[in-house]
């Protein structure tokens, strides 16, 4: 009997290979996060697209694996005791994926820390706060006629750029070596450009957030985790 029998997610969206890791996600922020991780880390797996509409993630088999009915999720076979193990929350997947591979975690506890800080940073900020960003800046919250909505975000979507923008002068990355924390943050600052919020915010005034944007999105795992699974 296939490992994926115990979850009904996959009645909804069946494995070719039940063997390997099994990711059910859509192109967003979030969820480029853990296939980006899969490719930079090996880890063998196969993705499944999950739209954001009702019809899927708030279908009963999605909601199976998570109840929150938010993409990403996972169903690795080969879970660390031996048996199955289903994930959601994407800094979630990613540091288990990282503990799981031993890759982009650190070498030591203390850049584990670090890292783990920065991913925290990512999931509990910045994802939030431009999440909201976009919604009051390009999406239907853009029609509300009080400025106030709108004018929190931009000013905190700004702080956390400046916070960012210090932390990287004169590194490459954000905690030492590249790490699932960079894999969680430059998703985040990519999508400024798909929320049309870059001048606003003032984007080509942090030469260092363009710089590690650009030498982030140069990556070759970047490159396929971030059409992966493929939108259309």
């Amino acid at each position: 009997m296939s490992r994926l029998a115990g979850f009904p997610i996959s009645q909804k969206w069946p494995a070719q290979n039940p063997d390997i890791l099994q990711l059910y996600s859509f192109p967003t922020p979030n969820g480029v996060k853990v296939s980006i991780a899969l490719e930079e880390m090996g880890i063998p797996y196969e993705a499944h697209k999950v739209t954001l509409s009702d019809a899927d993630v708030k279908s009963p088999e999605f909601l199976s694996l998570n109840p929150n009915n938010k993409i990403p999720a996972i169903v690795d076979p080969d879970g660390p005791d031996g048996v199955a193990i289903g994930l959601f929350e994407s800094g979630a997947i990613l540091i288990y994926l990282a503990e799981k591979s031993g890759k982009l975690i650190g070498k030591t506890a203390t850049d584990k820390a670090k890292i783990i800080q920065w991913l925290m940073f990512q999931m509990g900020g910045l994802g939030p706060m431009f999440g909201q960003l976009g919604f009051f800046y390009k999406f239907a919250g853009s029609d509300i006629k009080d400025p106030r909505p709108r004018d929190r975000y931009i000013g905190e979507a700004k702080r956390l750029l400046s916070v960012l923008e210090q932390e990287m002068d004169g590194k490459d990355w954000i905690a030492g070596d590249y790490s699932i924390a960079d894999i969680a943050i430059a998703p985040w600052l990519r999508s400024l450009d798909f929320y049309g919020a870059r001048d606003v915010l003032g984007w080509e005034n942090h030469p260092n957030l363009v710089a590690y944007l650009d030498r982030f999105l140069a990556r070759p795992a970047v490159q396929t985790g971030l059409v992966t699974p493929p939108r259309d």
